[in-house]
């Protein structure tokens, strides 16, 4: 029998800002917003269960950190402003550099949840610092000791860019608005469903099946 835990959650969202990401800027912006909403709902409902977010963008002009371990209750809505796509795609810079930090912030937590979300529409092309294998590499150990990974992508062999880099849980989206409301829709319930069941107790393997399945 699973046992309802109280542990906190740590959601990790990597999130493109490549030049070609611009032509679904304001529905990303939106999508977006709906998953702090729902971070913050869950937050809110089980308190037990304290919800952290760490947001990262990434392009060729650098890689941003947004939010920085933000309490669910000082969220604020992304803006225009602050998600501007240009420039090309180094996906492994962004994703070494968010994994470590992480990692070193949570080192002392006693059997933290953590959710790391990647969200791209192309193939990493631009990364200086870590390669793919040093990339899948992490992502092996990090699995390894409950961190969950999932990898929304278009416009590219998704499930073979995933694998490359040691992530299974997949979904490919249709690069149009519509395309994006379908995907955040499926992020979104997936999500919720996810947290429930590390909240009952469940083993993030377990948790993170059918993520992108959800009715």
């Amino acid at each position: 029998m699973n046992t309802p835990l109280c542990t906190p959650v740590y959601n990790l969202i990597i999130l493109d800002e490549s030049g070609s990401m611009g032509a679904l800027h304001p529905t990303t912006l939106s999508g977006f917003n709906e998953i702090v909403q729902t971070i913050q709902t869950s937050s809110r409902q089980f308190p037990q269960q304290p919800q952290f977010v760490s947001f990262v963008t990434f392009n060729g002009s650098g890689i941003r950190t947004i939010l920085d371990k933000q309490p669910a209750h000082q969220l604020r809505l992304l803006t225009a402003d602050q998600y501007q796509p240009n420039g090309s795609t180094p996906l492994f810079d962004a994703m070494g550099r968010s994994l470590m930090r992480l990692e070193l912030q949570i080192e002392t937590e006693s059997n933290p949840t953590v959710l790391v979300s990647i969200l791209t529409d192309g193939e990493e092309n631009t990364s200086r610092e870590f390669t793919a294998a040093a990339v899948r590499a992490m992502v092996q150990r990090l699995t390894q000791t409950g961190w969950s990974f999932t990898y929304m992508g278009a416009n590219h062999s998704v499930e073979g860019a995933a694998a490359a880099i040691a992530i299974t849980n997949t979904v490919r989206f249709v690069h149009t608005p519509e395309g994006m409301v379908q995907l955040f829709e499926k992020e979104r319930k997936g999500r919720m469903v996810y947290y429930e069941k590390k909240r009952r107790g469940m083993s993030s393997r377990d948790a993170e099946a059918d993520y992108f399945s959800q009715p």
